[in-house]
């Protein structure tokens, strides 16, 4: 299993475990985290955006440039920003902490 830290905006603190090869949105969204994830994974929306702990980011695959062109859609993207629908799970990103940004663009009108 693969541990995850979600940090909330509040300074809460979740963590979970998961499979390898899950993905970091569904993991998120059935830990209760508010990532909307609008477009179920087909990353034509910013709604699942995550800020990754910097000394985790490097971890990760590089982002493409699909998912860069939409993290310029993305309230509040910083350096260490990525979609949790573009993150896969593997035994390398074990112990990923991944914080819910202050503000999201809300699609579903909530």
């Amino acid at each position: 299993m693969i541990r995850v830290r979600f940090e909330g905006v509040g300074g809460a603190v979740q963590e979970v475990q998961a499979p390898p090869g899950a993905r970091l949105l569904e993991v998120a969204q059935n830990a209760g985290q508010p990532l909307e994830g609008t477009c179920e994974g087909q990353m034509a929306c910013s709604t699942c955006h995550v800020i990754v702990a910097p000394a985790d980011f490097e971890r990760l695959p590089p982002a493409s440039e699909a998912e860069e062109d939409m993290l310029d859609l993305a309230m509040g993207a910083v350096r260490t920003s990525r979609l949790a629908c573009q993150i896969l799970l593997t035994e390398a990103l074990d112990g990923l902490t991944v914080r819910m940004p202050s503000a999201h663009r809300d699609m579903q009108g909530r």
